[in-house]
């Protein structure tokens, strides 16, 4: 299989070569590294073209006219993309050595798995890992408390665990996920995990095969979580929609998640893509499960609900979606 790793950059200068490098030392070597930068300002094209003369055969450096930003850029970048399997990459993070031989091997087991994403190390701007749990530790969780993962419902519902920095997918759903939708409305990844999701094509490794940086300019972050079994149960509750068993904390951000949830599969279904119907039944479930959850909250927590109600009211807000 050709292997094509799509890269967009913009003022990167400061990790760039750390990432290159990861992705260039893969123990089953890349055949493409296609980098689109969105208008730089600093030193990355100079980097960038440094690494095309050294490797000509490999990296395909476009500059674009006029800022695309994150979204539409990484839809470019795919669109030049030739190999058989596409790998998305940050411009911040860095690779496992085998991230790419493992991915592989995936994807040749697992035929009608089409996008592939992993769990990853959390590290800080001096590349040192910290010890913390992760949005992609949440299947595991789940299973440990023998719930059955089910990863449409949990990124359409609750909220997106997968990450376009860990991600890989086949080139014959390109034709699904392109083009994206406004970045207003959902990213790129989200989006790519909701539509493989939703054809059970969809899979995330618990090997960590990345390295997440933490830093101050990252643009989108709020991935880890202090590692602690306080939190792990907490954010499990959060994520487990069998049970009845939870704390009026949990039950209320589960609550806010479906809410925003709700609306973002409305906004959607407001768009003219081939899962238009899709996004309208997938709304009409979160409805469901929105109100599910209060009747649970009141079963359970009913003078802590009829609060929260009356400050939501005061707030001018309404706890009803109709």
């Amino acid at each position: 299989m050709r292997v094509s790793v799509a890269i967009c950059t913009y003022n990167g200068e400061q990790f760039l070569k750390e990432q290159l490098d990861s992705i260039l030392n893969q123990s089953t070597k890349v055949d493409e590294i296609v980098v689109c930068d969105d208008k730089s300002t600093d030193k990355t094209l100079e980097i960038l073209n440094n690494y095309k003369k050294q490797h000509p055969d490999i990296f395909h450096i476009h500059s674009n006219e006029i800022n695309l930003r994150s979204v539409k850029n990484f839809e470019k970048a795919i669109k030049l993309c030739k190999g058989d399997i596409i790998f998305l990459s940050d411009q911040d993070d860095k690779w496992a050595i085998d991230k790419v031989s493992h991915y592989l091997e995936y994807f040749f087991t697992h035929s009608k798995i089409n996008v592939l994403t992993s769990n990853g190390y959390c590290i800080n701007e001096n590349s040192e890992e910290e010890e913390k749990y992760s949005l992609w530790d949440i299947p595991q969780f789940l299973k440990e408390s023998n719930v059955q993962v089910n990863y449409h419902t949990i990124i359409s519902h609750i909220s997106n665990i997968a990450t376009g920095a860990s991600m890989a997918f086949r080139k014959e759903i390109i034709n699904d996920i392109l083009p994206f939708p406004s970045s207003d409305i959902i990213h790129h990844d989200e989006w790519i995990a909701l539509i493989s999701s939703q054809q059970n094509k969809f899979e995330l490794l618990q090997e960590k095969l990345f390295y997440y940086r933490i830093h101050t300019n990252q643009q989108v972050g709020s991935v880890f979580f202090e590692k602690s079994e306080k939190l792990k149960q907490s954010i499990t509750s959060i994520y487990n929609l069998n049970t009845e068993k939870n704390t009026f904390t949990a039950l209320k951000r589960r609550l806010r998640k479906l809410l925003s949830s709700y609306e973002k599969s409305i906004a959607l279904s407001n768009i003219e893509t081939k899962f238009k119907k899709h996004f309208i039944s997938n709304s009409e479930d979160i409805k469901i499960e929105y109100y599910k959850t209060i009747k649970n909250m009141e079963k359970s927590f009913f003078f802590q609900t009829t609060l929260l109600k009356i400050k939501l009211k005061l707030k001018g807000q309404k706890i009803n979606l109709d």
